[in-house]
C-alpha cells in the first residue's frame, strides 16, 4: 500500500502539479482515496471518513448511487455518445426534465459538460439577446476558470494573472441594491450572480436582494443570469436557491450535483424569448462532448432520484437541524468561531483567522471527516455533505468538530 501512494505522490510532482502536492502533504492529506459509498470515502488503507464536503456540492445523492449507475450502464450498452446528427433521446428527455424542475417559464436548455461551460453559454446567450457587451457581476462571487467565466468571477488573485479579460466587465458590491443602482444602465446585456456566493464564503443576501435585482434588471431591460451551479438541485432547502426569494431569472446554470457524483454535466436554461435568438441560429454554439447520452441518462436518473427520495426537504430539515447544533458549538468558541450561516446543507463556518481552519481541516481528517475551504475565503470551512446523510452522522460530525475545536485551542494557545 506505501508503495502505490508513494508512487502517486511522485507522478503529482512530476507529472500532476508540485504546488498541490506539496499542500497535501502539508495538510496530511496524503493517502489515496481508493473507494466510496453512500456518505464514506474510503482510502487504499481502509480508512474511512464521512464526506462533509460533498465534491463541493456535487454528491447529492452520495457516492456511487445505484439508480445513476444503473441508468448509465444501461446507456453505455446502447450508444455511449451520439453522431450528433440524428435526434438524440436522452437531450430532449433530459431537456423536458429540466424545463419541469426549475422555477417559473425557464424552458429551453443547453447541456454541456461543466459550471464554467455553463457561465460561457449564458454570458454568450445574454450577449445576443439583448444585443449589448455589458456584463455586470459581484465582487467575491466565483463563476468559473474558463476566460469567459474568469471575466465576471469577483476575485483578483484568479483573474489578474490573465488580463486582459473580457472587457465591459464591472463588479458590485453583492448585497448592495444601492451599488448595483449605480452601475446598472441601459447598456447593460446582464447582472450575474450567484444566489448565495459559495466559493465567497458562504454568504447569503439580504431577503429582498434579489427582488430589488430582479426589478432593476426589468426597468434597464437587461438580463438576470443566476449561477446556481453549486446552490441548484436541492442543496440549499430548495431545488433552486433562487425559490427561497420568489424569483426567477432569464437564464440560470447548473451543474455539479447535476450528475448524480456519477458522469460531469453542465446546463444553462432560459425562457423562449431569450433562447429564441439560438433557435434561430441553432448552430451559434455547440458542444462535441455536451448532451452526450451517458451524461443526460445520469442527469436523468439524479432528478428522478432526488425527487423520489424527497431529498429537498430532506435537505432542509437535516440543514436546520445541522445549524442548529452548530450555533449551539459557537457560544463555546468565540474566540475562535465569528459565524455559522447557510441554507439547507450549504453552510459555512467562519473562523477568527484562517490558520484557524487549516488546523481544523487537518484534525477533523484525522478523526474521519472531510471538509475544507470556500475557494474565496479561507478563514470559513464549508459543510456540504450528501443530502442523504443521516441524523445520526451529523450528530457524529458536530462531536468530532467539537472535539478537533478543542485541539484547535490548544496548539493555538
Amino acid at each position: 500500500m506505501k508503495n502505490v501512494i508513494t508512487e502517486t505522490i511522485v507522478d503529482y510532482e512530476n507529472h500532476v502539479n508540485l504546488g498541490m502536492a506539496k499542500l497535501f502533504k502539508i495538510m496530511g492529506l496524503d493517502t489515496l482515496e481508493w473507494k466510496t459509498s453512500g456518505t464514506i470515502i474510503e482510502d487504499i488503507e481502509g480508512n474511512k471518513y464521512i464526506d462533509c464536503l460533498g465534491g463541493y456540492g456535487t454528491f447529492a445523492l452520495g457516492h456511487r448511487p445505484p439508480e445513476v449507475i444503473e441508468a448509465v450502464k444501461e446507456q453505455l450498452d446502447l450508444m455511449p455518445l451520439s453522431s450528433k446528427v440524428l435526434f438524440n433521446q436522452a437531450l430532449g428527455q433530459l431537456a423536458r426534465r429540466l424545463a419541469e424542475v426549475t422555477p417559473g417559464r425557464l424552458q429551453y436548455s443547453f447541456i454541456c459538460n461543466s459550471g464554467t461551460e455553463a457561465v460561457e453559454g449564458a454570458l454568450k446567450l445574454a450577449k445576443m439577446a439583448t444585443g449589448k457587451n455589458r456584463i455586470i457581476a459581484a465582487v467575491n462571487s466565483f463563476h468559473g476558470k474558463s476566460l469567459g467565466s474568469l471575466s465576471v468571477t469577483g476575485r483578483d488573485v484568479f483573474r489578474n494573472p490573465f488580463k486582459p479579460l473580457l472587457p465591459n466587465i464591472d463588479h458590485v458590491i453583492f448585497g448592495d441594491l444601492g451599488d448595483l443602482s449605480k452601475s446598472i444602465n441601459h447598456d447593460t446585456a446582464a447582472v450575474i450572480l450567484e444566489p448565495i456566493q459559495g466559493e465567497g464564503g458562504i454568504i447569503l443576501p439580504p431577503e429582498d436582494y434579489l427582488v430589488g435585482v430582479r426589478e432593476l434588471c426589468d426597468n434597464y431591460g437587461a438580463l438576470l443570469i443566476l449561477d446556481e451551479i453549486q446552490t441548484g438541485i436541492g442543496r440549499t432547502g430548495k431545488m433552486f436557491a433562487c425559490e427561497h426569494y420568489d424569483i426567477v431569472p432569464d437564464i440560470l446554470t447548473t451543474a455539479k450535483a447535476l450528475g448524480g457524483g456519477v458522469m460531469p454535466v453542465g446546463a444553462f436554461i432560459a425562457t423562449p424569448e431569450v433562447w429564441e435568438v439560438f433557435n434561430e441560429s441553432p448552430f451559434m454554439h455547440t458542444s462535441t462532448f455536451g448532451g452526450n447520452p451517458l451524461a443526460c441518462r445520469a442527469a436523468i436518473a439524479t432528478l428522478n432520484a432526488i425527487e423520489k427520495k424527497e431529498l429537498v426537504q430532506k435537505a432542509a430539515e437535516s440543514g436546520e437541524y445541522l445549524l442548529n447544533r452548530l450555533k449551539e458549538l459557537v457560544k463555546n468558541y468565540p474566540g475562535i468561531i465569528n459565524d455559522v450561516r447557510g441554507k439547507g446543507l450549504m453552510i459555512g463556518i467562519e473562523f477568527q483567522h484562517e490558520s484557524y481552519g487549516g488546523l481544523l481541516i487537518s484534525e477533523l481528517f484525522e478523526a474521519g471527516v472531510v471538509v475544507a475551504y470556500t475557494l474565496n475565503q479561507q478563514k470559513v470551512i464549508r459543510l456540504e455533505p450528501p443530502l442523504i446523510i443521516s441524523r445520526e452522522e451529523l450528530d457524529k460530525v458536530v462531536d468530532v468538530l467539537e472535539n478537533a475545536l478543542a485541539k484547535v485551542v490548544e496548539l493555538a494557545s
